[in-house]
């Protein structure tokens, strides 16, 4: 009662002055509040900044490590390949003429069969006959790159020296020996390698017989056409191996070849009289690389090493 003695206007003052200090009061807490709100969003954009850069960090450090892994992967092929491309040569082994080479150390028909001596011998398509005799083989084409190298030389290329090549036809018969080509000469060839060593020739591609893998002899006369005149004088004496995937492709692809089909199954490298007693290396190297198909053709390269 004594507290509210002094009247209405004394009371309004005091209603009016805890009002005040009940504003400033509330004004203080809002502001508070605000600040602590603002520092707490201000924190959360700073640890999501933070996390953020730590991330663009991290990829652009795996961006670096792939980089480098890709840049060292790029660094080791080109190495590989340029061990790859500076080469490598063995000599080839020396292996029989067989029956069939019309070189001079044999007879066909009574009387020396040697084709070295006839001038229209050194060509480069061998397919067509050149003595008495315009026939042309038929078959699928090959076309055969021999290059010959010095193997106590570095694999340096040797100019100049004469190859001779031959091979049985689509029948598996060589001309000049077997019974009804007896008067064809074709498939036969002689060429003089380039700067490169390199010769081409322009052929089929070769049955199969019985009893032999397929494959194409050659002879090597290093003093070049002078000394090309009989298989005697040849520095070299050796056979290319056919490879099996191209073998089986002709032979079962192609009805001219249809009798190698049974002459081949069965027949492997490792049993076979010639190139069964050689090296994994030199079978390898005398095996030509070969690409194409049935209906382009095929193309072959093949190394040949001598000790020049």
């Amino acid at each position: 009662m004594d507290e509210h003695g002094k009247g209405l206007g004394e009371d309004l003052e005091r209603i009016a002055g805890q009002m005040l200090a009940r504003r400033r009061a509330l004004a203080f807490l809002a502001s508070a509040g605000t600040s602590a709100l603002l520092a707490a969003c201000g924190g959360e954009d700073a640890t999501a900044s933070t996390s953020s850069s730590g991330s663009t960090s991290g990829s652009s450090s795996s961006s670096s490590g792939s980089t480098t892994d890709s840049s060292t992967d790029s660094s080791s092929s080109d190495d590989t390949a340029s061990s790859s491309g500076s080469g490598s040569c063995i000599a080839d082994p020396s292996e029989t003429n067989g029956p069939y080479p019309a070189d001079g150390t044999n007879s066909s028909g009574g009387s020396t069969s040697n084709v070295l001596t006839n001038s229209g011998v050194i060509r480069s398509d061998i397919r067509p006959s050149f003595i008495g005799s315009t026939t042309v083989a038929q078959g699928i084409e090959l076309t055969l790159e021999l290059q010959l190298v010095d193997v106590n030389n570095g694999c340096a290329a040797i100019e100049g020296a004469a190859i001779y090549i031959w091979h049985c036809d689509v029948d598996g018969k060589y001309s000049l020996y077997s019974s009804g080509v007896t008067t064809e000469s074709y498939l036969r060839g002689v060429q003089v390698t380039d700067s490169e060593g390199k010769v081409t020739f322009t052929s089929i591609y070769p049955a199969c017989y019985s009893g032999r893998w397929p494959h194409i002899h050659f002879e090597i006369f290093l003093d070049g056409l002078t000394s090309a005149s009989t298989g005697r004088t040849a520095d070299l004496i050796s056979q290319l191996a056919m490879p099996a995937a191209t073998n089986t492709e002709v032979y079962t692809g192609d009805s001219r070849y249809t009798s190698s089909i049974s002459n081949y199954n069965g027949l492997s490298l490792s049993s076979d009289n010639v190139f069964g007693d050689n090296t994994s290396a030199q079978v390898a190297q005398m095996t030509p690389s070969v690409s194409g198909s049935l209906t382009a053709g095929y193309s072959a390269t093949a190394l040949i090493g001598i000790a020049g």
